[in-house]
């Protein structure tokens, strides 16, 4: 699942670099040359060690699609490679690098349908233009460090596809920017809020569901974590949801139940896991969630969004 930060120099996907021996260690060159051409790189400035530079710091970030700890056979390798958006991981990493060839595809391709997106998003045709054009420039790389400038397309891994990732993109800058302004509104502009009580200390035995809450948030993928918040936080309907990842509604739909549905096995394990029994942790869940001492928005507010439209129109 790809992401991209808000904060682009935080982004930049190492680069393995190409050794004396195997370009790719447990890739034969023959299928890495095949990898290459199926990409169509040399179209886009990359040359064959460019680009496994760029599939090995994937493969090293994603472990070649397997668990942690578990170390992938060759054959395992090509097929995970094979499956990747190879001609958009190419195109993305190529315009990351500053190739103009890249950029010209990439402009070709993407410019009409990231602006009618963001037109779609802001529901104007003038703050559209310069939430695509904010984009455009961030993805450019105009920030720099060390000397190198960074863009958030060097995070993209190839798993999804490269417009579902621009999309999110668009639509968790759009947000940033939103609740930046929001912050910057001047205070004569705002009601002075009534003073709250002092809080009421927790429950004690609130403490292992709170802790148990947060764990099972906090290891969600950031996909997971901006549908939830822009559900049940943001209230945003299915229908305006799916609207701004391009899917049916019906597919939102199932993946939220699908995923509240693990969220709660998941919270159950956990509880066990904190010495509960199952009776217990069942129990413990039927609490009122205005009894939780946790700040749910920013467990679910997510760091980083991920491309994860692609994936929904597969469930």
């Amino acid at each position: 699942m790809d992401t991209a930060s808000s904060q682009p120099g935080d982004l930049v996907l190492p680069l393995a670099s190409a050794s004396s021996g195997s370009l790719l260690p447990g890739v034969a060159e023959a299928d890495l040359v095949e990898l290459w051409h199926t990409a169509a790189a040399e179209g886009v400035g990359l040359e064959l060690e460019e680009f496994a530079a760029i599939l090995a710091a994937v493969a090293t970030k994603l472990n070649y699609g397997l668990h942690p700890g578990i170390n992938a056979v060759s054959a395992q390798k090509i097929e995970f490679l094979r499956g990747l958006h190879l001609p958009e991981l190419a195109l993305a990493h190529a315009c990351a690098l500053g190739r103009e060839p890249a950029w010209t595809r990439f402009l070709a391709l993407y410019q009409t349908p990231l602006t009618q997106t963001a037109i779609a998003i802001t529901r104007s045709a003038t703050l559209g233009h310069e939430l695509a054009d904010s984009l455009y420039a961030e993805l450019y790389g105009l920030r720099e460090r060390d000397g190198t400038r960074q863009s958030p397309l060097s995070s993209y891994t190839g798993r999804g596809s490269l417009l579902g990732w621009l999309r999110t993109t668009l639509a968790q800058r759009h947000i940033d920017h939103h609740r930046r302004t929001h912050r910057e509104s001047p205070l004569e502009d705002l009601d002075a809020p009534a003073t709250e009580p002092p809080a009421a200390p927790v429950p004690a035995g609130l403490k292992p569901l709170n802790e148990a809450v947060a764990r099972t948030l906090a290891a969600l993928p950031a996909e997971d974590r901006f549908l939830l918040a822009s559900y049940f936080l943001d209230r945003q309907t299915l229908a305006q949801i799916a609207s701004l990842l391009r899917v049916h509604e019906a597919t939102i739909s199932r993946r939220l139940k699908r995923l509240t549905a693990d969220l709660r096995k998941q919270l159950i394990r956990n509880l066990q896991s904190g010495g509960l029994s199952r009776r217990a942790a069942e129990e413990a869940l039927g609490t009122d969630p205005r009894d939780l001492d946790i700040n749910l928005r920013s467990l679910l507010q997510p760091s980083q969004t991920a491309t994860f439209s692609d994936q929904y129109k597969s469930t």
